[in-house]
């Protein structure tokens, strides 16, 4: 009887961590090589099997750091299925998707509520959800305004009041009718006088730009000062192949990721040029996520893949090599020492681009030969200079040269295998975790025991529930009050 137990408790193990591995990589876009289509049949299944067979580790997973696009999948299947929460998981369920939602951008959450009205999913949980994410957001006239359409159709498919102004703008001619709320009166005149369109937020004023054809260059000149950060970073990496937008921005404040995705659609004569300063953005940001996430490493070396295939896909052009990029600088503040060894080997990563094939033994060896107490490996799995080269480096110093495990390895890949159910692997003696964004690397080390196999089902579950206990508790104590009565009255 024992042995059953030990061999269920095995499988549910493999199953999560598979599962959650999954959604730290997968976004359900096409990869390098891989489409979307079955990005999104292979992460749905996997949605689908763990909902079924273990539903409340399935709701926990929202706290352990996964991605957006699986944390909006997750909270669409959780309250498109309401009536298969055990009556003594509803109050935890409840508080982590209403907690989930309002973490998420706010595009990304009004598309997973008007999923569920895709669906006809209308049960009083569900309704009760939309109402409190709409009348809790901060500026619910902004959402109006720019989410118009999803919050016209959530506010019908919730039967909600929105109050009589609202209501008037969303349902109504807003065109016609004069509004005491400043930016839909800003809106309403925007309609018909060009020189309005300045007075409102870039992402609302740029459709009245168009509908007054108002020239692009002095469009941008006039709006300049209403633009975030984010929105700057866009319409620059949006010109990089045309004429530049010389927009003033803080890149410091830019995530770092994103940081490097930015400094790696520059060619090497802009980098070179502009050299300081994106050095300096790129500490600056480092420095920024470690203050909020703190942690110190020994002596690290990082093997990073910047063969041809970690130059992405149309959907994610340079994300593979960007997160290895960024994870480089993240690991050489967090590290006491610190090398990188590329692969092919470059003299600046600076100035680094996708070329080439994949050759992880020889930087491998390098590392371990180095003297590392930690190794990471950042790449997609696919190596082919020789094949399965690191694998075998791998095998042969775990087995002859340190048997008892002093130096760790882990493999971290940017990258979701469909076929496969997870990121790929590089061999059996390489845990491999998913990492979608460099900011989830330190977390990812403390996941990466699960992905080896040698903790026991117990520890996976302590760790949700701890992960669970610091999502909940995150607010201030008036807030986490506010919050526990409106998941139980959900």
């Amino acid at each position: 009887m024992p042995s059953k137990i030990t061999a269920a408790e095995r499988v549910t193990r493999e199953d999560l961590v598979m599962f959650i591995n999954a959604c730290f990589a997968c976004s359900g876009q096409r990869e390098f090589y891989g489409d979307s289509y079955g990005q999104s049949v292979s992460i749905g299944f996997l949605h689908e099997y763990i909902l079924g067979n273990y539903r409340r580790l399935y709701a926990r997973t929202l706290a352990a750091g996964i991605n957006h696009f699986n944390q909006a999948q997750i909270i669409i299947n959780l309250l498109s299925t309401g009536r298969d929460t055990h009556p003594s998981q509803r109050a935890e369920e409840n508080a982590l998707i209403t907690t989930a939602l309002r973490r998420l951008p706010p595009q990304r959450a009004l598309r997973a509520l008007t999923t569920l009205r895709e669906r006809r999913v209308n049960n009083r949980r569900a309704r009760a959800v939309i109402r409190d994410y709409l009348a809790g957001r901060p500026d619910p006239a902004f959402d109006a305004v720019k989410y118009r359409s999803k919050v016209r159709r959530l506010a019908a498919h919730a039967h909600l009041d929105l109050g009589e102004e609202r209501s008037r703008f969303l349902f109504d001619d807003w065109k016609r009718s004069r509004f005491e709320t400043p930016l839909f009166e800003a809106v309403r005149q925007a309609y018909y006088s060009a020189h309005a369109v300045y007075d409102l937020p870039y992402s609302i004023a740029e459709g009245f730009a168009a509908h007054h054809k108002i020239p692009r260059d002095r469009f941008l000149a006039g709006i300049s000062e209403k633009m975030t950060t984010g929105e700057k970073l866009r319409l620059q990496k949006a010109a990089s192949k045309q004429k530049k937008v010389d927009l003033k921005m803080d890149l410091g404040r830019v995530a770092l990721t994103r940081l490097a995705i930015y400094i790696l659609s520059l060619g090497n004569e802009e980098r070179r040029a502009h050299r300081a300063m994106l050095d300096a953005a790129m500490e600056h940001s480092a420095r920024r996520l470690l203050r909020r996430a703190p942690r110190r490493l020994g002596r690290v070396a990082a093997v990073l893949d910047r063969s041809y295939s970690s130059s992405g896909s149309s959907e994610k052009r340079r994300r593979p090599l960007a997160v290895a990029l960024a994870a480089s600088r993240l690991l050489r503040l967090a590290s006491s020492e610190y090398r990188a060894f590329w692969t092919p080997d470059v003299d600046d990563e600076m100035l680094v681009f996708a070329r080439g094939q994949s050759d992880l033994a020889t930087p491998l060896i390098d590392a371990l030969e180095w003297g590392a107490d930690l190794v990471i490996i950042v790449s997609d799995g696919f190596e082919n200079s020789p094949p399965r080269g690191a694998a075998e480096v791998a095998r042969v110093f775990r087995e002859r040269l340190d048997p008892k495990r002093r130096t760790s390895i882990v493999h971290m890949n940017p990258v979701f295998d469909a076929e496969d159910y997870a990121p790929r692997a590089i061999g059996p003696h390489l845990p491999t975790v998913g990492l979608r964004d460099a900011e989830d690397l330190l977390t990812m080390l403390g996941f990466a025991r699960f992905a080896e196999g040698s903790a026991p089902l117990s520890e996976l579950e302590s760790y949700l529930e701890g992960c669970v206990r610091e999502m909940l508790s995150d607010p201030p104590a008036w807030q986490q009050k506010k919050l526990q009565k409106e998941a139980a009255a959900l």
